[in-house]
């Protein structure tokens, strides 16, 4: 390729926009148009993984907090598309980096699933059983040190605390899926579980990351009266 359809290739690039709807906004922050155009044009290459997408959120927020100044700006990138959701984000000293960072986050996460759903059901390691599941959860909540006794056997500002309450509470709707479609959604959201019932038995379920590459699987059965 001669170096004048390089240059024409890359000017190009640098001026894609992706055919998906971009939605950009700022809290406590003015999104400038030179960095909402670096926004779409990276979008453009993120969209190629999976061109089902049709909707990003772009959210900048920038948090005044001294000690923390290496990530004060942060960046949510939220994308959906036929019946799933892939979701990023990042802080950072500069929203050119976060950006950068979340980015990099999402197109993790779109070629983990692009592999998965190319992958035949066959070639996935089996999540583990819920005994082993409930066991490796147990083990992994355990604090790493024990802790020591302390000076009072009675805590004296015991008192002035109350214990956390529930603050928020939602709602969804779930359609029954496999756990190998509860486990791509769970790599779009970029979340360590998933929530969902299962197709196989209609029981409430939740699928996890494990060390490495294997997953867990917990299924809750009601008890027989």
């Amino acid at each position: 390729m001669s170096t004048d359809n390089k240059k024409a290739d890359f000017q190009a690039e640098e001026q894609a926009v992706p055919n998906a709807q971009v939605e950009i906004t700022g809290r406590n922050v003015t999104v400038p148009e030179h960095f909402a155009e670096r926004v779409n044009t990276k979008l453009a290459k993120i969209e190629r993984l999976d061109p089902t997408l049709t909707y990003f959120h772009v959210e900048l927020k920038h948090e005044n907090n001294p000690r923390r100044a290496d990530e004060s700006d942060r960046i949510q990138i939220t994308a959906s598309g036929k019946g799933h959701i892939a979701r990023a984000e990042a802080k950072e000293d500069s929203f050119y980096a976060a950006l950068e960072v979340a980015l990099a986050r999402m197109e993790r996460s779109l070629r983990k699933v692009k592999v998965r759903r190319k992958t035949p059901k066959s070639g996935h390691r089996a999540p583990v059983g819920m005994g082993e599941a409930t066991a490796a959860l147990v083990e992994e909540a355990k604090p790493h040190q024990e802790e020591k006794p302390g000076k009072y056997d009675v805590d004296p500002y015991e008192d002035q605390f109350q214990p956390g309450q529930v603050v928020r509470s939602k709602t969804h709707s779930a359609k029954p899926m496999s756990v190998d479609e509860a486990l791509s959604e769970m790599e779009l959201v970029g979340h360590d579980f998933y929530l969902f019932v299962n197709e196989e038995n209609s029981q409430p379920s939740v699928v996890y990351r494990r060390h490495a590459f294997d997953y867990g699987l917990i299924t809750l059965k009601p008890e027989n009266n």
